[in-house]
């Protein structure tokens, strides 16, 4: 395999794992429902927990469904710039979701033509070196979550429509920084656990030599 190739089949390898990671976070449903009862979110909002999972599940088939173009959630209204933010999340969400359909088969591909040629060994390093990445991240909300959360979403967003004001985008009552703590947390936690299966494959081609 040339060298290119192993770098267009790297990258595509880290593509798709970041993307995956991102998706299945995004569709972790039972995360909201346990972090209802953990945050005491129904007794904040004052609603129950299914109508609030009502609720998360019309926001969740705007965010993903290309042909759902309107957000409507049955309790909470959305201010303009409530709408503009949750267009910009809409966004991004449908960008990663293609970049997973387009790097998934490229980065099997790669991975079978590595178990072919027993060179499944070529992934340690580079696995190594980018499981680090999450652990500085995870350090830096470890030490000041407001902070990387702010910094995050300036990095993401051109505007600051992020911001909501309760009194006139109520959702975000029903969505505490702490519940994007846990999304944040299960999305290193999943790409770290792929790390370390590739990881496991190159150290079992390595056994195997």
């Amino acid at each position: 395999m040339a060298r290119w190739q192993r770098a267009v089949g790297l990258t595509a390898v880290f593509l798709a794992l970041v993307t995956v990671s991102i998706l299945l976070t995004i569709n972790a449903i039972w995360l909201y429902r346990l972090d209802i009862g953990w945050l005491h979110i129904s007794r904040t909002v004052g609603m129950s927990a299914s109508r609030l999972m009502h609720n998360y599940g019309q926001m969740l088939a705007y965010l993903e469904l290309p042909w759902v173009t309107d957000l409507n959630m049955s309790d909470f209204p959305t201010s303009f710039t409530g709408m503009i933010h949750f267009h910009d999340v809409k966004t991004l969400f449908l960008v990663n979701n293609l970049v997973f359909i387009v790097t998934v088969a490229p980065a099997w591909l790669y991975l079978r033509q590595l178990k072919r040629e027993a060179a499944e060994w070529r992934l340690l390093r580079p696995v190594t070196v980018a499981a680090v990445v999450p652990m500085v991240l995870a350090a830096c909300m470890a030490i000041n979550f407001q902070g990387f959360f702010v910094t995050f979403h300036e990095v993401l967003f051109r505007n600051n429509d992020w911001l909501f004001d309760p009194d006139l985008d109520p959702v975000i009552t029903a969505l505490p920084d702490t519940f994007f703590l846990h999304c944040f947390v299960l999305a290193f936690l999943l790409f770290e656990a792929g790390l370390g299966w590739l990881y496991w494959r190159g150290r079992q081609a390595i056994k195997r030599a």
